[in-house]
């Protein structure tokens, strides 16, 4: 009986272990990115910009609308009953020069730019939060580094106690070790603070409104070194760049902007249709009978205004600028290209330090440290050195993968390509 006891204990255990560990929310790099095109709120905002040029464009196609005027007349006296007359006229402005068409192109160009936008407005945002699904990655692995380090010298304290009970070292040293576990607790705390700030970062960037912490995330810092042609980079970034675009369809707006300002110059015709009716004159004096009565007339404007050439002059300048400012964008494309790839080779060449074997060294050092002093051969302030050098040289690995990692997302968000991949079990 106590045997099936201990048996149906350890069932449930492990039922409630399952069941939590099913309920663990783990958060991966796909799923994340997704979140945030679907959810993010600044890129729904900007998306609200592309309808409403969609708007624009069906604003544009509207043709002038007729007046209808109608008027009423009657003598006052009405014993001279001299009648009344009702007058009604239609007017039209008929458009000339190209007026509907060049608003509808400068409406098209509008829609094209703002798309080119939300497309470049993505760009970053996906690089963004790319990196900050990075610094997550990174600070999450620095927990684990300062969760490792309490457990290690947690365990040399217990050990100490031990030793210091038989008389085996001095109560300086159990002490020392003692409070060597007591601070890196602290420094266990500080992390899983941190780690807890990059993830409600993780958070905001998927536009979550109840600010729910993933329990983990996947993905790794793996080595990110990738060969790269300079020159295939700027070819790539001058196709791909969406920002080079929005200077493109800049230029093609002040163009069409140029032309609509050229047609407004265009003089309008105005078309009018008119009937009347008069009423009988019933007066002794002059009497006269009802009649109707039709009008049909145009008119002409006087454009004295088109005189002053200020806003042709104007849409003439803004389509030389918008030239210039293609060009300056173009320019700044390949200078971005240039410094990210500086950049990301720096990176990687700090990485081959340590794939020449500087942590599995320095691991080395501090698990002899360890071993001396257990055996009685070294002190109590060895250990710690070699404790501390070698998790300095962890941190400063994982530091290294993540500027590599970063590096190699910025020289991506420049060239305008994209093929980052983070977890290990996923394809982007």
């Amino acid at each position: 009986m106590k045997y099936i006891k201990e048996i149906l204990i350890c069932f449930f255990c492990v039922i409630i272990t399952t069941g939590h560990a099913q309920e663990k929310r783990v958060l991966t790099f796909n799923d994340y990115l997704n979140n945030v095109k679907q959810s993010n709120i600044d890129y729904l905002v900007e998306k609200y910009n592309v309808d409403i040029a969609e708007a624009n464009v069906k604003a544009a196609k509207v043709f002038p609308d007729p007046e209808l005027s109608v008027s009423y007349a009657n003598n006052q006296n009405w014993d001279l009953q001299m009648g009344y007359g009702v007058d009604a006229e239609l007017n039209y402005t008929l458009e000339l020069g190209g007026k509907r068409k060049a608003r509808i192109n400068v409406a098209k160009s509008e829609k094209e730019m703002t798309d080119a936008l939300l497309e470049d407005y993505f760009r970053n945002l996906r690089a963004d939060a790319t990196i900050a699904y990075l610094a997550a990655v990174k600070q999450n692995r620095l927990y684990e580094i300062q969760k490792e380090s309490y457990r290690q010298m947690f365990m040399l304290a217990q050990a100490d106690s031990v030793r210091l009970s038989v008389g085996e070292i001095k109560e300086i040293d159990a002490r020392q070790s003692k409070l060597e576990a007591a601070t890196m607790l602290n420094d266990v705390y500080t992390s899983e603070n941190d780690l807890k700030e990059v993830l409600l970062q993780l958070a905001l960037f998927q536009g979550d409104k109840n600010i729910e912490l993933s329990d983990s995330i996947a993905g790794d810092l793996n080595d990110y070194k990738r060969v790269f042609d300079l020159a295939s980079l700027i070819t790539a970034a001058q196709n791909n760049r969406a920002d080079l675009q929005v200077a493109l369809k800049s230029r093609e707006l002040s163009h069409n902007n140029l032309r609509l300002a050229k047609a407004n110059r265009a003089i309008d015709v105005g078309i009018s249709l008119g009937g009347t009716y008069s009423s009988i004159v019933k007066n002794e004096i002059a009497p006269a009978p009802a009649f109707k009565g039709f009008s049909v007339g145009f008119s002409i404007p006087l454009k004295l205004s088109n005189t002053n050439k200020g806003e042709l002059r104007a849409a003439e300048f803004a389509a030389a600028q918008s030239k210039s400012q293609y060009e300056g964008v173009e320019l700044q494309i390949t200078s971005e290209v240039m410094q990210a790839y500086n950049k990301y080779t720096t990176a990687c060449r700090k990485m081959e330090q340590f794939n020449s074997g500087l942590l599995h060294e320095a691991e080395t050092i501090f698990h002899k440290q360890v071993y001396s002093y257990e055996r009685g051969e070294s002190s109590i302030l060895e250990v710690l050195n070699a404790q501390r050098t070698y998790n300095e040289i962890l941190v400063s690995y994982n530091e290294t993968l993540f500027d590599c990692a970063t590096t190699l997302v910025e020289l991506e968000r420049a060239s305008g390509i994209w093929d980052i991949r983070i977890d290990s079990t996923e394809e982007n």
